[in-house]
């Protein structure tokens, strides 16, 4: 018999060598149990199946056995079960560890989804918030006319503020919504990477005259005598032979020197009138949106007269201007299904305290109602109209909208 140290070395070494395949299989069977039932494995059986394994004679009784007590190397083989007595109780207890902290829903999208850095992600009052910007140019949509040039650099330089704990292919969606509402675009395609670099291709806003015709209506143009300074959305009446008509000015062309209808030159995002300081004054046709009872009457006119209506000075726009002048603006939402709003009330939500909006208005099922009180209750599709500054209605939209 070797001397004792030489007998601790020799149980470490025999004990690691034959522990491995026992701490192996502890830490399967402990993962396997928790993950599937939730309950741990009992630290006595780890024990028995590990010195089972092992091959000491058969487990614990080993310990009593004359055999194992009366063997010269009685030393070597004590310290070699409790190696792999203690490495099996570590490996079973990090495989228990394991199976209760692992999902128990395991797809292929959990390993698959995109996420954003971490780099990207600022904490604003509490809430991780992340800044999308354009990288590259931002090129067209096939199918469509590209975007004008002063529209393709206004999408480059812009940047915009979301909420950072959503996945990437949802965060590309609210982007493109957000880029089709601000600027009226046809159709665009956003593709983010982990960095909140955004790829964009759009296509420009379709312009024309049948979209700024009210339901019901119908354009139609007369030749008369123009106001100088007439501009799209006045109200006018139009004066024929047998009947007055009252409308609403869709566009203006004046006739040139030589008594023809001056040619516009639209841009690429609008074919409308010119604004109302370019109009003088002279022959020339306007376009009026007319009730569709009226339009054959004019349509049958070889001459009218038109006579611009005054509007007057209107309260609304006096409270618009005086919101703008402290700051504030007025945007209207549509409420998302399963958002911070869905389902609950203006005052249980406490919009004015959290968001620093004021609701003006609600549209709830098929109607409105204005200045809504704390009780109003809210639901995804539910239209409004906020009031507040540009950080807040941001903050606001980025929540419930």
């Amino acid at each position: 018999m070797a001397s004792l140290p030489i007998e601790i070395v020799y149980g470490l070494y025999l004990g690691v060598l034959t522990g491995i395949i026992p701490a192996l299989v502890s830490w399967t069977f402990g993962f396997v149990f928790k993950y599937v039932t939730g309950v741990t494995v009992p630290a006595l059986a780890v024990v028995v199946l590990a010195v089972a394994l092992a091959g000491v004679n058969g487990g614990l009784l080993a310990l009593n056995d004359p055999t194992f007590t009366g063997s010269e190397d009685r030393v070597r083989l004590s310290v070699a079960l409790i190696v792999v007595l203690m490495g099996s109780l570590y490996a079973h207890s990090a495989g228990d560890r394991m199976g209760a902290s692992l999902p128990r829903r395991l797809s292929l999208k959990r390993f698959t989804e995109r996420t954003l850095s971490t780099d990207v992600v600022e904490l604003v009052g509490g809430r991780g918030q992340v800044r999308v910007t354009v990288t590259g140019d931002v090129g067209d949509i096939e199918g469509y006319p590209p975007i004008p040039a002063d529209l393709r650099e206004e999408l480059k330089s812009g940047s915009w503020t979301f909420p950072a704990d959503v996945p990437l292919a949802e965060l590309e969606t609210r982007v493109a919504d957000r880029l089709r509402t601000e600027y009226d675009l046809a159709d665009v395609s956003v593709t983010l990477d982990e960095r909140a670099r955004a790829t964009v291709a759009a296509a420009p806003p379709v312009g024309g005259l049948s979209k700024r015709v009210p339901p019901g209506k119908r354009g139609v143009s007369v030749s008369a005598l123009v106001p100088t300074g007439l501009d799209r959305g006045e109200k006018v009446t139009v004066s024929t032979a047998d009947r007055v008509v009252s409308g609403e000015v869709l566009g203006v062309k004046i006739a040139d020197s030589d008594g023809e209808a001056g040619v516009e030159t639209p841009s690429a995002a609008d074919v409308e009138s010119p604004p109302a300081r370019d109009v003088v004054g002279g022959e020339g046709r306007v376009t009026v949106a007319v009730a569709a009872a009226d339009a054959e009457a004019l349509l049958g006119a070889t001459q009218s007269r038109l006579v611009v209506r005054s509007r007057g000075t209107r309260r609304e726009y006096e409270l618009i201007s005086l919101l703008r002048r402290a700051g504030n603006r007025v945007r209207k939402y549509t409420l998302r299904e399963g958002g911070a709003l869905d389902g609950t009330t203006l005052g249980d939500a406490s919009v004015r305290d959290t968001y620093g909006v004021v609701i003006l208005a609600v549209r709830h099922g098929d109607r409105w109602q204005f200045a809504p009180r704390g009780s109003q209750e809210l639901a995804g599709g539910d239209e409004l109209f906020a009031v507040g500054t540009r950080e807040d209605l941001t903050a606001f939209a980025e929540a419930a909208a």
